[in-house]
């Protein structure tokens, strides 16, 4: 089992900066490759962003890349998202989650979730 909390959300003016971080405990957080995913109310929920295991390798999604960077801190079991340069449509409850295998654009890949935290993004 693998337990992940996420913070850092919140409520930001359109281009400001926010930093996600999701803390995970349980089995060694270097076997999972970590994901970024998001739902606004009213629609399904979106992938963002994944790192390798090793965080060698990343992977965004077409609206967020050159505005949002995922790393990780295997030391300290933790992901982070940083969000720059915001905007309104960003805003959505962002979810962490952990892949046994391998970092993927498709949710259903990925093995544990997160609860989530809201961020929103005024015009």
């Amino acid at each position: 089992q693998v337990q992940l909390v996420e913070s850092g959300g919140g409520l930001v003016q359109a281009g400001g900066s926010l930093r996600l971080s999701c803390a995970a405990s349980g089995r060694p957080f270097s076997s999972y490759a970590m994901g970024w995913f998001r739902q606004a109310p009213g629609k399904e929920r979106d992938f963002v962003a994944a790192i390798s295991r090793s965080g060698a390798s990343t992977y965004y999604a077409d609206s967020v890349k050159g505005r949002f960077t995922i790393s990780r801190d295997n030391a300290k079991n933790t992901v982070y998202l940083q969000m720059n340069n915001l905007k309104p449509e960003d805003t959505a409850v962002y979810h962490c989650a952990a892949a046994y295998f391998a970092a993927s654009v498709t949710q259903n890949e990925y093995d544990y979730w997160g609860q989530g935290t809201q961020v929103t993004v005024s015009s």
